[in-house]
């Protein structure tokens, strides 16, 4: 499609897609399984280079085993490691997931706390994970999730032209309006595993393909 020029022709594009999303994806939600803060946010720790898919099939057992962030921060990370080696990074996850435990227990009473700036003094929440527990979690649209599939389909579509994960996350604050925050990023990371695929994308079933400016565009 030819490119608008002017601000409010980018602007009414920008809309377009997002009102595309909503038709696509209407219900998106956040995959991992959880039932509670503490609970995704340890799921959000283990889902990095790992699919939520095999984190979900670890975290069952592994809350059973570990019920709460006080069992958490009283295990010993070579022990925990243990449990969580299908996710792969064990060793590193195992020494976040039990210094979040310590950090939320000893700092914030048991409980995970509601601010960017508390989330990120937590062993292993950088952004990415305290956008996810505090938009999921609570309803807090503290910021946009940007992992590797909003990141790539933020390229392709225009929305950015940065690959630094923070500098993707400003542009799109812009672009996107705060209420459409959390959904925004639940409805990109679905439509990466669905149809925007990195090594084959299936442009042909997309809407989004009228409003798409990837150079390897199927179609």
């Amino acid at each position: 499609m030819k490119r608008p020029k002017s601000a409010a022709e980018r602007k009414e594009r920008y809309a377009e897609i997002l009102r595309t999303l909503d038709k696509m994806y209407p219900d998106a939600t956040c995959a991992l399984i959880h039932n509670s803060p503490w609970e995704l946010l340890v799921a959000t720790i283990l889902s990095a280079q790992c699919t939520d898919k095999r984190v979900n099939m670890v975290t069952p057992d592994l809350f059973r085993k570990y019920p709460t962030p006080e069992d958490f921060a009283a295990v010993r990370p070579e022990v925990l490691g243990d449990d969580i080696r299908s996710t792969g990074f064990f060793n590193n996850k195992a020494k976040s997931i039990v210094g979040a435990a310590q950090r939320v227990v000893g700092e914030f009473g048991g409980k995970v706390p509601k601010t960017m700036d508390e989330m990120l003094t937590i062993p292993g929440a950088a952004r990415k994970t305290a956008n996810v527990v505090l938009g999921t979690a609570y309803g807090i649209a503290s910021g946009i999730v940007v992992d590797t599939h909003v990141s790539r389909i933020s390229q392709r579509l225009d929305f950015t032209r940065e690959t630094d994960p923070v500098k993707i996350e400003q542009d799109l604050v812009k672009i996107v309006p705060q209420d459409r925050w959390i959904k925004f990023s639940h409805q990109m990371i679905l439509h990466g595993r669905a149809l925007c695929m990195a090594r084959s994308p299936e442009c042909e079933q997309c809407d989004l393909n009228p409003l798409c400016y990837a150079k390897d565009k199927r179609v």
